[in-house]
């Protein structure tokens, strides 16, 4: 069992990660030890990528919340965009107010930081959910297709917002209760929540290697669906650019060390979040037709529920139709 930190370690988390300074609203972890941060040319690309993923995520939204019908997939991703752009905008929001504005508002800071990191864990939870669900549909799939509950998709998204929400306002709200009472309370919580993104990583990366190796088996018969290509990039995306913020955060939690520059792994978070979108609209184009096509239609051949067929599988909806609805 880890030591508990003592007073001064736990305050110094919240200084640094709430209580910013007005050059810099999130800074990062190993400015608090004393270090230089001399990469300011990563926030600069950082809020130019962030803006660049808001309008793409946004565009996903509009698609699928207005534009196409859903299936049980295409809900996850509806969600997935949604946190994506939350992240962004929260992420853009406090780095702008502290370069131009004074940080002093405590709350709405506070407020910022919140959405930023529940936005965050959701975007895991549901690259995790997705990527299991495409394992169970392949390893089970007669199974997954007659026995799903209908409204599993938009359960299962409602409950980890509501869990993620719950979590990180009650971190919230305890911020403002100075008693030492509730220190060993912030330490259990972190613990949970480092929990939850170790077994949700794990979990991650089994599912991510059954689906390559169905991938490559699908691939002697047929080519396989673009459904598998767009989790399989979205994962392994996840896992070099978005993983690293998550992991230094928690090293630095618990060890007060720091392995990379914060603005670094921020930037390549900001990367995760927004080439998802130009991932589901360069699988879903057709090169080799001339004239272009509306997005609606290139989202929708991107996220069809396309079926590699054999063992049992049979033939489920056109690639460019989602009907089904979740």
């Amino acid at each position: 069992m880890a030591e508990s930190p003592t007073a001064e370690q736990l305050e110094s988390v919240h200084d640094t990660t709430v209580q910013t300074s007005a050059n810099s609203s999130l800074d990062p972890p190993t400015e608090a030890a004393g270090e230089s941060v001399p990469l300011h040319w990563t926030e600069i690309l950082s809020l130019v990528i962030a803006l660049v993923g808001l309008v793409g995520n946004s565009i996903v939204l509009w698609l699928l919340g207005f534009r196409t019908g859903r299936s049980p997939f295409s809900v996850y991703i509806l969600n997935l965009a949604a946190a994506d752009a939350l992240f962004l905008g929260s992420y853009f929001v406090l780095y702008m107010w502290g370069m131009v504005g004074d940080l002093n508002l405590l709350v709405l800071k506070l407020l910022l930081f919140c959405i930023l990191h529940m936005s965050y864990c959701v975007g895991l939870s549901l690259l995790t959910v997705i990527s299991t669900e495409r394992c169970l549909s392949v390893l089970f799939p007669l199974w997954y297709r007659c026995h799903r509950p209908k409204h599993t998709s938009a359960a299962v998204c409602a409950f980890l917002w509501a869990l993620q929400g719950l979590f990180w306002g009650v971190l919230g709200a305890l911020y403002f209760l100075k008693e030492d009472t509730f220190k060993d309370l912030y330490f259990v919580l972190y613990l949970v929540q480092f929990s939850w993104f170790v077994l949700l990583t794990c979990v991650l990366g089994v599912s991510c290697l059954t689906l390559v190796l169905r991938v490559q088996c699908s691939s002697q018969c047929r080519r396989p669906p673009r459904l598998y290509f767009l989790v399989l990039l979205t994962v392994l995306l996840y896992l070099l650019c978005g993983l690293p913020l998550g992991v230094i955060e928690a090293v630095w939690f618990f060890s007060s060390s720091s392995l990379m520059s914060y603005e670094l792994s921020s930037l390549l978070a900001c990367v995760n979040s927004c080439a998802n979108p130009f991932i589901y609209f360069f699988l879903g184009s057709q090169w080799c037709r001339r004239g272009r096509e509306p997005l609606r239609v290139v989202l929708q051949r991107a996220l069809g529920e396309e079926q590699v067929g054999g063992s049992g599988e049979g033939n489920t909806s056109h690639p460019n139709t989602l009907h089904e609805l979740s």
